[in-house]
């Protein structure tokens, strides 16, 4: 039996959807452990959500932790599951454990960058470096016909 499929694009139907995360390398799972980003976040990035890390600031945003916020002590991209630091729960022989959250009902309110390469630019930084490359390469239409008359 085929193991993971590299061509596969998209499907409407759920257990083929399924099918996919299941069997999906590690490489392709860690893209799945993905957390909305808090406004301003979004608005400093540019983007709705990034692949989480150790290290993040998240909000539990469902169930019966909601509104509860932590910093991600442990990812396991193979459950996709993470833990958060100070949220725990009382087991039978009275002994704490984490407890396990999926990243869907998290949000990012602070980024660990730790990695600089993690976040390059904030979106304000590319829409004004994107502007000053385009007038520099692009000449003005009055440039363009002073080279004509010239020629």
């Amino acid at each position: 039996m085929k193991k993971f499929s590299t061509v596969w694009k998209a499907s409407k139907n759920p257990g083929k959807q399924r099918k996919y995360a299941a069997k999906a390398p590690l490489h392709l799972r860690r893209k799945f452990l993905s957390a909305n980003l808090s406004k301003e976040l979004r608005k400093k990035y540019g983007k709705r959500n990034i692949p989480i890390r150790k290290g993040d600031l998240v909000k539990v945003m469902r169930g019966k932790f909601k509104k509860k916020t932590g910093k991600i002590i442990e990812i396991n991209v193979k459950r996709s599951m993470v833990e958060i630091e100070g949220i725990q729960v009382k087991k039978q022989d009275s002994s704490k454990t984490n407890v396990r959250f999926n990243p869907s009902v998290l949000q990012i309110t602070e980024l660990n960058i730790e990695d600089k390469k993690r976040m390059k630019n904030p979106k304000s930084e590319k829409t004004e470096e994107n502007k000053k490359n385009k007038n520099e390469t692009r000449p003005s239409e009055v440039e363009l016909e002073e080279k004509k008359n010239a020629s």
